[in-house]
């Protein structure tokens, strides 16, 4: 083709060794020094939070959500850019924001957020919007402005809930923690966090799930499960919405509960099956109440009524959230009666070391097996028609 000129290697090379001292070969160097920029723009923004200095905050960027956060206590608050995708003046970060709630946090929440940025004719960068990343849930401050309230032994959180709401929630707190205590031992914080969201639906968002997977479910316990002890932060996460449904002692069981996961979180694994914790917690949920097996059980106690008395222990697929509401009592029930029987027959202590032992291993084959050879001298063919015999005789 007429015009057409050939540029040879040498001539590439000799280009792009001019060029890299202006914009990098590649852009390599450019985003770099972008980059930088960014986490620096970061690093001041996470100082304003620290300091609860709103002009500071402002001088970095957006202003937006700074006032929805002023009443938490941090103990830390940073960002560590992961990703950067620049365009002109525009950029969207990706950013791991880790913090720490002071007096109970031992290890870093860590959560990942887009932001926004823009850069002015001075040539420096600002943040137009903080947002929770698309694969990662809200936090209570991202629905609105948060409320703090201190209990002995809690903290709670909370969005569109009055001051006297959440001390309803703190008093539950601080009874649980001691109840907690007594039954599986003083080995942990001995300190819970409870997030109060507005609604079912804010509940959802902090968990990053459709609504529809919680409905009906007073709270959960989020964390991660692993021995060392420093396992990221636990938060108790209410559904104010099916939580106001229940009368005093349900809502102290359903505190208690989620306060056991937060202690026996540590020595909770893979190897650990639903059946176990969940019915561990519910053993403590209730222990040295007044009601009667077949109130805390009754659609065991229906099911076995009707002569259909459960084959085996629940697998951890009845535990879903989204299957059938009876169906998942009773996965519950069958659980918390299979940690009464140990309880009842070998001890309570007994008990937490069968716990402690099935979370010991590393996978879940043979975990409870072997725990139950070890602790509780027997099988667990053994143990679960000795099961099944207490559910029929405690049920009917």
């Amino acid at each position: 083709m007429a015009g057409r000129r050939r540029v040879s290697g040498a001539s590439v090379a000799a280009l792009c060794l001019l060029l890299v001292s202006l914009v990098g070969c590649g852009g390599g160097p450019a985003v770099d020094a972008v980059r930088a920029q960014v986490q620096s723009l970061l690093d001041r923004r996470a100082e304003a939070v620290l300091a609860h200095d709103a002009a500071a905050y402002a001088r970095t960027g957006t202003r937006d959500g700074f006032d929805n956060l002023r009443a938490v206590p941090f103990a830390d608050w940073s960002y560590r850019v992961t990703a950067l995708d620049r365009t002109g003046d525009t950029a969207t970060a990706s950013a791991d924001l880790s913090y720490r709630v002071e007096g109970h946090d031992r290890s870093p929440v860590t959560t990942t957020r887009s932001l926004s940025l823009s850069r002015d004719r001075d040539g420096r960068w600002s943040v137009d919007s903080d947002r929770p990343a698309r694969e990662s849930g809200q936090q209570l401050w991202d629905q609105g402005p948060a409320r703090a309230v201190r209990g002995e032994r809690s903290l709670v959180l909370g969005v569109g809930q009055s001051d006297g709401r959440l001390r309803d929630y703190a008093e539950l707190a601080d009874r649980a923690v001691p109840a907690v205590s007594d039954a599986w031992g003083p080995g942990w914080s001995r300190r819970v966090v409870v997030l109060v969201p507005g609604s079912l639906e804010g509940m959802a968002g902090l968990l990053g799930s459709p609504a529809s997977s919680y409905r009906g479910i007073a709270a959960v316990t989020t964390g991660a499960t692993g021995g060392d002890g420093r396992a990221p932060a636990d938060r108790v996460i209410v559904n104010p919405d099916a939580f106001g449904l229940l009368g005093d002692s349900g809502r102290q069981v359903v505190l208690t509960h989620e306060t056991t996961h937060v202690a026996t979180r540590a020595h909770t694994s893979a190897a650990t099956p639903l059946w176990l914790s969940e019915g561990f917690a519910d053993w403590v949920g209730y222990r040295g109440g007044a009601r009667v097996p077949a109130e805390v059980a009754p659609e065991l106690a229906y099911a076995v009524g009707r002569g259909e008395a459960p084959g085996g222990l629940p697998d951890d697929e009845d535990f879903g959230f989204s299957g059938d509401a009876d169906h998942l009592a009773r996965a519950y029930e069958s659980g918390w009666l299979a940690c009464r029987l140990i309880a009842e027959h070998w001890g309570e202590e007994r008990l937490g070391e069968f716990y402690r032992a099935v979370g010991a291993h590393e996978h879940r084959d043979g975990a409870v097996e072997d725990a139950m050879h070890r602790v509780l001298d027997t099988t667990r063919e053994d143990f679960t028609a000795r099961w099944q015999n207490y559910v029929k005789d405690t049920l009917t």
